[in-house]
């Protein structure tokens, strides 16, 4: 097996293991989650960037006003592409999604 190949299927091992670990998720990963992992890999979107962008997703979906209806549980990773490219564009320190982990962290202990 060649570097690159090995390097995308260890980048869509870990994507997709962070995307199965979301609150809100699934946690089951179909064929269209992995073609879109190796999709984003191909692209060169850091995976740091992705797991940022599942973090910023998860904690606007659980961090919401009380009394808010629930939420549908999401069935597919192509629902974070939008806060993805949202992650890419912005200018954010790291420190702000290490605050929304340990906030996330925080919620899932209380529920």
């Amino acid at each position: 097996m060649d570097e690159s190949r090995a390097n995308q299927e260890e980048f869509v091992r870990q994507l997709l293991d962070a995307y199965r670990k979301t609150p809100g998720t699934i946690g089951t990963i179909h064929r269209p989650d992995r073609l879109l992992a190796a999709q984003l890999h191909q692209r060169g979107v850091p995976l740091t960037a992705i797991e940022n962008a599942l973090v910023l997703a998860a904690a606007r979906r659980m961090i919401r006003p009380a009394g808010s209806p629930a939420l549908g549980t999401i069935r597919s990773l192509a629902y974070f592409l939008p806060v993805i490219e949202e992650v890419l564009s912005l200018p954010v320190n790291p420190d702000y999604f290490r605050y929304l982990r340990h906030k996330l962290e925080r919620l899932a202990e209380t529920r």
